[in-house]
């Protein structure tokens, strides 16, 4: 929002206004005097006494008029902008007033302009939130409920003593330990997720040289995909790139990207991890082998609870993870988005190089 800086012009331009009407009475009272229309030089002092209260009420509606003449503009403007504060105050948010001159006038309607454009944005902004806590309830209601079930199923079974032997009760323990931490899972995706919506969420920034610590997690990480039978493929430059993010938001980025391609590439196969940086731009990819696309549009795959292929559903992805990748990355200033090419699905991520 701009600011006039013509603090007093409205104040100079009444002031200017009433000058001119105090000269133009002056100049009606003049005209009259010469034509001598109301001097009666024998007339007695009650006719003297008359004709001087006349004067002045000639004078005074002369001023009057003058002045409400110049000055009626500026009243049609203010009653315009009472008008329109009226129903930004009955709903109609949004609702703006054309800005007129340089006064401070136009300086209250240009601060009534920012302020109804912000409270429709937050009124948006609300709206929006309402309808993904809805989506969030939703969703997570039905990822929930499938391992509770099942937890309350196998523990029915125990307490009413319907297994064959031992071995049969300690698979339902096994099964009922393996839901529950599913169910941990879902419930910490979903905090972290409602946690990273929020307004008044905070990053810790520090800088960072990026390459080191990439090779870091993906030297954490070789042993698991080789247990995978994935041959992992780096080509990362050694060169000192320092971003500034938060080191403990982005290194979830990273992982959730490392863990997707473990559940979704076809085993046996490679996993390709690059980095390199383009103008002022530092650009990490990771691509791995898929037999089908998962979806047409892959960045489909970032919207909440998408989980596209029956592979995916099958494999039991909260649908989130991606989703809350994107926020962390948004929240960056960078950006994430992904590609699918002759069988390779492409995720890249983008951060902007810090410059001191």
């Amino acid at each position: 929002m701009t600011t006039i800086k013509f603090r007093h012009t409205l104040t100079l331009n009444l002031l200017l206004m009433i000058v001119i009407s105090f000269f133009g009475t002056l100049a009606v009272m003049i005209f009259f005097a010469k034509m001598d229309i109301f001097i009666n030089p024998n007339g007695s002092v009650l006719q003297a006494g008359l004709l001087l209260t006349f004067w002045f009420f000639i004078v005074i509606i002369t001023f009057i008029v003058i002045f409400s003449l110049l000055v009626r503009k500026k009243i049609r403007y203010l009653r315009n902008i009472t008008e329109t504060v009226q129903h930004i105050a009955n709903g109609k948010l949004g609702l703006t007033i054309d800005i007129k001159g340089k006064d401070e006038l136009s300086q209250l309607a240009e601060n009534i302009n920012f302020m109804s454009k912000e409270l429709e944005n937050k009124f948006i902004h609300e709206r929006q939130l309402e309808k993904v806590k809805n989506e969030l309830i939703t969703n997570i209601s039905h990822d929930l409920r499938t391992p509770l079930t099942s937890i309350i199923g196998y523990l029915n079974l125990i307490k009413n003593g319907q297994y064959e032997n031992k071995d049969q009760r300690q698979e339902y323990f096994e099964t009922i330990y393996s839901k529950s931490h599913r169910l941990k899972h879902l419930i910490n995706e979903l905090f972290e997720f409602s946690r990273l919506s929020s307004p008044d969420v905070q990053l810790t920034l520090s800088e960072v040289d990026l390459p080191s610590l990439l090779h870091q997690i993906v030297g954490e990480y070789t042993p698991i995909f080789e247990e995978e039978q994935l041959n992992v493929q780096k080509s990362i430059t050694d060169e000192n790139i320092p971003v500034l993010i938060d080191v403990e938001k982005m290194v979830r980025v990273y992982e959730n990207l490392f863990m997707n391609a473990i559940k979704y590439s076809i085993k046996r196969s490679d996993i390709r991890i690059s980095f390199n940086t383009l103008d002022n731009t530092a650009i990490l990819k990771v691509s791995n082998r898929v037999e089908n696309p998962p979806v047409e549009d892959v960045n489909k795959l970032f919207e909440r609870f998408f989980r596209g292929d029956r592979a995916r559903i099958d494999a039991q992805g909260t649908g989130l993870g991606l989703s809350i990748s994107k926020r962390i990355v948004d929240l960056h200033n960078g950006k994430i988005h992904a590609e699918y090419k002759d069988g390779w699905i492409i995720f890249i991520v983008e951060h902007p190089i810090f410059k001191k």
